[in-house]
């Protein structure tokens, strides 16, 4: 049973619902064909507890969550563990206020059919927010959707979409993104935060932190945050001296850490090096050295109080004006408004 209301509670939740959203609202999930289970059920879960919350609580906005097919029957690949939806996309009456298109990253991204291409775009122009799950944002685009907005999907997928589809301005680097109201994610897990989120927005921090908590799930992922973790690294290289390297750095991230200097550990010179480097894991050792600093940085911002300038130390950034610049860079805030966005949980 999730945490009672309290009065914080009470009031983050008159702040965010007023008098805007009350009412039940519909989330649409629209399954592709082929779509893996956990792609479907994983956002569907977040959107469906909170619909349970509202409602047992009396809340003036309550969740109404479906998952509707395309074609009709089970949506899953062969031999795989498959959803079944109730109905199909052409079923569904009244209003939509939040619709999302769900497909698979390993699916075959074919256009859809007009007939359901004609149904989206009619939806969209009376739908309150809207977007797409992994591939999802495949069919969006061949609709027209995303031209001249910015989309992600999942980052095995990113050149593909930006190539079919010149006009969507990708960006696969993050777990989701919103352009005002569309909202697109990478698969699985990402699904899960970009649900999060907005039920985040619709019901305040506390009600999704308690939605978190109760599946066990992490609310700090916003979606400026990477599909990329510095320490799968260590997995992607083969080379052993580099994955005992990858280890080291982690380990010395406080330390000068030059080209020279990493590959002397390797026994290679400089050149040499950088070269293999390049080819194990796709990056240059000066951009990987300040992607792991970035994430210890992070790291520290979320579960520490230290200052500033002691994690700038620490993580090999020297100042805090190197390291509010790599922020700004890479996660488009400074430091301070990532850890006072990440810490609101403590306050």
């Amino acid at each position: 049973m999730l945490p009672g209301l309290g009065a914080s509670y009470a009031d983050d939740m008159d702040r965010h619902i007023g008098t805007r959203w009350k009412g039940t609202r519909y989330i649409g999930m629209v399954a592709m064909p082929e779509t893996h289970a956990l792609e479907i059920v994983g956002p569907y879960e977040v959107f469906a507890r909170a619909a349970e919350i509202s409602t047992s609580r009396l809340l003036p906005t309550r969740y109404q969550v479906e998952v509707v097919s395309v074609k009709g029957g089970p949506v899953g690949p062969e031999g795989a563990l498959c959803v079944l939806p109730k109905r199909t996309y052409g079923t569904v009456s009244g209003p939509i206020d939040t619709l999302l298109i769900v497909a698979g990253a390993s699916a075959p991204h074919k256009p859809p059919a007009q007939p359901f291409l004609a149904w989206l775009k009619k939806q969209i122009r009376r739908t309150r927010r809207w977007g797409s799950i992994c591939a999802g944002a495949f069919v969006l685009a061949e609709a027209g959707l995303l031209d001249g907005r910015r989309a992600t999907t999942h980052w095995g997928l990113g050149r593909e979409l930006a190539r079919r589809y010149p006009k969507v301005r990708v960006d696969s680097s993050q777990i989701f993104s919103r352009d005002h109201n569309v909202y697109t994610s990478a698969g699985v897990a990402a699904g899960m935060d970009l649900a999060l989120a907005m039920v985040e927005e619709d019901f305040g921090h506390q009600f999704a932190l308690d939605i978190a908590r109760d599946l066990v799930l992490f609310l700090r992922r916003s979606g400026n945050q990477s599909q990329f973790s510095p320490q799968l690294e260590l997995q992607a290289a083969d080379f052993e001296p580099l994955q005992d390297l990858l280890g080291w750095i982690a380990d010395h991230l406080g330390q000068d850490l030059p080209v020279e200097t990493l590959a002397e550990r390797t026994g290679m010179s400089p050149r040499n090096f950088a070269r293999v480097f390049a080819r194990e894991l796709g990056i240059t050792p000066a951009k990987y050295v300040e992607r792991v600093r970035l994430d210890a940085a992070r790291r520290r911002l979320e579960e520490s109080s230290q200052t500033l300038e002691a994690i700038a130390k620490q993580t090999g950034f020297g100042s805090i004006e190197s390291l509010r610049r790599v922020f700004l860079k890479h996660l488009n805030t400074t430091p301070g408004a990532y850890r006072q966005h990440f810490q609101r949980s403590s306050n």
